[in-house]
């Protein structure tokens, strides 16, 4: 016979769940806490006490009520700020940086970013992994898990990088277990874990950023080189069966376009990415910044001074890369159907120079046009695809608090 669960193991179980409603700011007060967790008052306290003794949150000793409201007053609940952190890293075609982040998608410090990438995936991991472990010495803060962010579909179970296209790595390199072995060399004991820099982007928009709600959402982005792109599906990403899915870049938006990596032509990844904006715009890219500054810079001359003047190949440049993206998004609209979308990199840029003309055009190219009813923002964190690392490393936290934060 089953035997009745005791409000101690009803607030065991509770943990994960509560720790990620503070973590996403769902639970600002133990009321609140109460609310969504569906326990009673004594289990929602006894629940934030042992997070708060863990080291993961905060409970005001004084609890107060904001103006003109009814009722008790309620205990406000916080992250930590001095508590734990993970260790976040990311590589992308123009450098690398780590980062140590906190609950709630804090950045507590990140490192200069480096600006070369060269071709052997470990010496570059051994280097941001080193970078990061600096990072952790000058803080003193107890680290409970790393996370790897790549240009790369990221195939599962294996943690190889497919397709690191804009890297002069290997097809197929074993990302997660170099990263992992990276780890324990520079004395990091700690669970490593790895994804596409997009996936994780999206992820952390969905939790702290433009995303945050959403029942479906859709991410594109474009950083220094190519597009990505990704679905989170109540509050989960979806990664498919093997962590290919959402391969965005690959859909074609101009038959007669450029050739792609991937054996077709016109795709969304050298159509609008920056070196895409800068090249039609008949602009040779310099060494530096990175191309994606280059291509900011561009549309920002493009929308300098009144109508009419101005730099007529740089508007006349982002005008088409605005329609190129906008029927990618179309298309990407009738297959999936999100209820939000959101544009990181320079394609956030993009819709910030023309809002109405990106949206006109996902509009009038999706079917039944109802597309304009669904939101396109743009990304609002810094440095997402690190804070979305570092979601990978949470999760085993927010999982299950006190078997991962076990001595």
């Amino acid at each position: 016979m089953t035997q009745p669960r005791t409000r101690l193991d009803r607030g065991r179980n509770a943990l994960g769940p509560a720790l990620e409603l503070v973590h996403t700011g769902r639970a600002p007060t133990r009321a609140v806490l109460t609310s969504e967790l569906g326990v009673t008052r004594a289990t929602a306290g006894a629940v934030a006490t042992e997070l708060e003794s863990l080291g993961l949150i905060t409970v005001d000793s004084r609890p107060g009520a904001s103006a003109g409201s009814q009722g008790r007053p309620s205990h406000r609940l916080a992250v930590a700020e001095d508590g734990p952190v993970t260790l976040a890293t990311q590589v992308h075609a123009d450098g690398y940086r780590a980062a140590l982040v906190g609950l709630g998608g804090r950045l507590v410090a990140t490192t200069p970013a480096c600006m070369t990438v060269g071709a052997d995936p470990a010496q570059v991991l051994g280097e941001v992994v080193a970078a990061g472990a600096g990072l952790l010495r000058e803080s003193g803060r107890r680290c409970v898990g790393a996370g790897l962010a790549v240009p790369s579909a990221v195939a599962e179970p294996e943690g190889t990088a497919l397709n690191p296209l804009h890297l002069d790595w290997p097809v197929g390199a074993p990302v997660r277990d170099i990263f992992r072995r990276c780890l324990a060399e520079s004395g990091i004991d700690v669970p490593g874990f790895c994804g596409n820099d997009v996936n994780l982007a999206a992820l952390a928009e969905h939790r702290h950023g433009a995303g945050r709600g959403a029942a479906h959402l859709l991410c594109v982005a474009t950083g220094h080189r190519g597009v990505g792109g990704a679905l989170v599906l109540d509050g989960r990403l979806h990664t498919g069966s093997a962590g290919l899915a959402l391969e965005v870049g690959h859909v074609t938006v101009d038959p007669q376009g450029r050739p792609c990596h991937c054996g077709g032509r016109g795709c969304l990844d050298v159509e609008t990415d920056p070196l895409a904006l800068l090249e039609a715009a008949g602009r040779v890219p310099g060494p530096e910044p990175s191309l994606l500054d280059q291509a900011k810079e561009l549309v920002r001359t493009a929308c300098a001074g009144p109508p009419g003047e101005g730099d007529a190949a740089a508007r006349e440049a982002v005008g088409t890369v605005i329609d190129r993206l906008g029927l990618g998004l179309a298309g990407l609209v009738n297959i999936l159907n999100p209820d939000r979308i959101i544009l990181g990199g320079l394609h956030g840029t993009l819709l910030a120079a023309d809002p109405r003309r990106l949206r006109a055009v996902v509009e009038e190219r999706s079917l039944w046009g109802r597309s304009g009813n669904i939101p396109v923002l743009a990304c609002t964190l810094r440095h997402n695809s690190l804070v979305g690392a570092a979601e990978l490393a949470w999760q085993p936290v927010l999982d299950d608090p006190l078997a991962a934060l076990a001595p």
